[in-house]
């Protein structure tokens, strides 16, 4: 594997917001109306919203690159998940997305331990993770690493509201 991984700066909020959009695309694209998809886009990756995420001291992204192209992911900071007991203290891992031509290999989990560790690089802390209930996989994964459901919610896509499920460890 070719990949290197480096923290993501402001500098790189083009690259961060259109890699968002485009994994994003590519793997859910499906489920949705446009007019939803379009939506949705706009909103969780555009510039802006990027620019601050990215400005944000209590944030961190990091980009996955091969030969000099962004093929990855992850975001990660405060809790923001609706659950009772999730408190801003805690962390979360945001975003974690790899596009489909560079996946496998071990790449994904570079950007999840790195995601992961950031967030305890202060000492072990509850992790949350928010993950669409039909996405086994990435359930599977996170059990293995000890994270277990503890709750659920409607997650808004434009009009579309998927079945969220919430998972924390610690």
């Amino acid at each position: 594997m070719t990949a290197t991984l480096r923290r993501a700066t402001i500098e790189d909020a083009d690259t961060v917001s259109s890699l968002g959009a485009r994994t994003f695309t590519e793997t859910f694209a499906h489920l949705y109306p446009t007019q939803d998809l379009e939506t949705f886009l706009a909103y969780a990756y555009g510039l802006e919203r990027t620019r601050n995420d990215l400005a944000d001291p209590a944030k961190a992204a990091w980009l996955l690159e091969d030969d000099g192209e962004a093929i990855g992911y992850a975001l990660a900071g405060p809790c923001g998940l609706p659950h009772p007991d999730a408190r801003p203290e805690h962390g979360e891992l945001y975003r974690i997305y790899v596009l489909k031509s560079h996946q496998g290999g071990g790449r994904g989990s570079i950007l999840l331990s790195t995601a992961l560790d950031w967030l305890e690089k202060d000492g072990p802390r509850p992790l949350w993770i928010g993950v669409w209930s039909e996405n086994f996989g990435a359930q599977k994964l996170y059990g293995r690493l000890g994270f277990e459901k503890v709750g659920e919610y409607r997650f808004p896509v434009g009009e579309t509201k998927d079945l969220e499920f919430i998972l924390r460890r610690g």
